[in-house]
C-alpha cells in the first residue's frame, strides 16, 4: 500500500475540525423554535413601574420595550425572576439567562462583566421620606426625655397628687358640704387641682377664710397658669428642635440615619461609598414598609421608581424629596460576547428615533 502524507494530513485535519465542531456551543444560548423563532431565557428584576408582575405574567416599561425590539428580531420569552439586581447580573455574567431586563444601570463595573445594551432611559437618585419628617411620637417623647422635660413633668405629677390629697384633707375639714366619700372626695379634688393646672381656672369654691382665703386662690391660680405654660413651650420648642435637626430634605441629610438600600444596586454602592448605615431591602414594597413603620429613616433608590410608589400609594405618607443626584442611564444587559447585543441596540435606537420610545415612557410617565 502506498503510503500518501499528504492524505493523513487532510484526515487529521477533518478530525480535529470534527471535535472543535460543537452544534450545541455555549456561545449560542438561544434555541431554534419550530416556527423559527428563537427562545431566549430573559432574566427580570420585578422593579415597577419597568418590570411588573401578575401572576404568572410580567410587565411594565422595560417589558414592553423589550418584547417590542424581541419581535423585530424573532425571538420568543422565558421569563426567569431574580431577587435582586445583583443576581440578575451574575446570572448574565455566568451565562446562565440570555438577556437581563430591568431597569439596570449601565456602570463601568457592570460593563467589565457583561455587554451593555444602547441606553434607553435617562435616570439617577432621590430619597424618598415618610411626609411627617420623622418627627413621630416616639421621637418626641425621646426629645422631651433628652432636655430633661420629662423629668420636670415627673414633679409636676407629684404636686398634683400632693395637691389633691391636702386639699381633700383641707375640705372634708372645714367644707361642710364636702362628700363624705373618700373616693368622691378625691376625684372632686382632683378636678379641682386639675382645672387649675390645665386652664388657669378654678371651680367655685367657698372662700372660708376672707380675705387670705382669696389670696391663696390667686396664688393657686397663677401657678396653674405657669404650669400650663411651662408645658405647652416646651412641647413647641422640641417640636420645633425636632423639625429642624430630623428633617430630610436631600441625600445631604443621610448621614447618621438608617437607609434602606436593594442589594446590589447602585443606590447601595452609593450608600457604601457615602458611609451611611444601610439596610438591605429586595424590593420596593419592603422598603416602604420599613420606611413607613420607622425601622428606617429613609429609603435611597431610583428616582423614577421611588416617585411612582409615591405617586400610586398616597395614602402611605411617602414622599420623595431632594434634586435628582449621580444621574445615570437604564441598558439591558446580556453576556459578553452575545450575538444578540448589537441588533438589540439596533433596535433600541431605532425605537428611539421613530418616536416609540417615547411613547411607551409616557404610558408610565405621562408627557413629562
Amino acid at each position: 500500500m502506498t503510503y500518501h502524507p499528504f492524505l493523513s494530513v487532510l484526515r487529521i485535519s477533518l478530525l480535529l475540525a470534527l471535535l472543535g465542531c460543537n452544534p450545541a456551543s455555549a456561545q449560542q444560548a438561544m434555541v431554534s423554535e419550530p416556527n423559527n423563532e428563537r427562545m431566549a431565557s430573559v432574566g427580570v428584576y420585578v422593579h415597577p413601574p419597568f418590570v411588573t408582575k401578575s401572576g404568572d405574567s410580567y410587565g411594565g416599561m422595560a417589558i414592553d420595550l423589550w418584547e417590542l425590539a424581541a419581535g423585530q428580531l424573532g425571538i420568543a420569552s422565558r421569563y426567569v425572576e431574580y431577587e435582586n439586581v445583583g443576581e440578575l447580573v451574575d446570572a448574565t455574567a455566568s451565562g446562565a439567562i440570555d438577556t437581563a431586563v430591568t431597569n439596570m444601570t449601565a456602570t463601568r463595573e457592570r460593563a467589565e462583566r457583561i455587554d451593555l445594551t444602547h441606553p434607553w432611559f435617562d435616570a439617577g437618585q432621590r430619597v424618598m421620606v415618610r411626609q411627617d419628617g420623622g418627627g413621630g411620637n416616639g421621637n418626641l417623647l425621646r426629645g422631651l426625655s433628652e432636655s430633661g422635660h420629662l423629668r420636670a413633668y415627673a414633679w409636676i405629677a407629684l404636686v398634683i397628687i400632693l395637691a389633691t390629697i391636702l386639699i381633700t384633707l383641707f375640705d372634708r375639714k372645714f367644707d361642710r358640704d364636702f362628700p363624705k366619700r373618700w373616693r368622691d372626695g378625691v376625684a372632686e379634688s382632683f378636678y379641682t387641682v386639675m382645672s387649675v393646672v390645665t386652664s388657669g381656672k378654678s371651680p367655685t369654691r367657698k372662700n372660708l377664710f376672707g380675705w387670705m382665703g382669696r389670696i391663696w386662690q390667686g396664688l393657686w391660680l397663677i401657678c396653674g397658669i405657669a404650669v400650663l405654660a411651662y408645658i405647652t413651650s416646651s412641647v413647641t420648642s422640641v417640636m420645633t428642635t425636632l423639625s429642624l435637626t430630623n428633617q430630610i430634605n436631600s441625600v445631604a441629610d443621610l448621614p447618621g440615619r438608617i437607609v434602606g438600600v436593594q442589594p446590589g444596586s447602585v443606590s447601595e454602592d452609593y450608600a457604601r461609598q457615602a458611609g451611611l448605615n444601610t439596610r438591605p431591602f429586595h424590593h420596593i414594597d419592603e422598603a416602604a414598609d420599613a420606611l413607613a413603620n420607622g425601622r428606617v429613616d429613609a429609603v435611597l433608590g431610583d428616582a423614577p421608581v421611588l416617585e411612582y410608589y409615591a405617586h400610586r400609594n398616597p395614602a402611605r405618607g411617602l414622599t420623595v424629596v431632594g434634586p435628582i443626584f449621580a444621574p445615570d442611564k437604564y441598558a439591558f444587559g446580556l453576556p459578553h460576547d452575545s450575538e444578540l447585543t448589537r441588533p438589540l441596540s439596533i433596535e433600541i435606537i431605532g425605537l428611539h428615533e421613530s418616536g416609540r420610545l417615547a411613547e411607551i415612557r409616557a404610558g408610565y410617565f405621562g408627557n413629562e
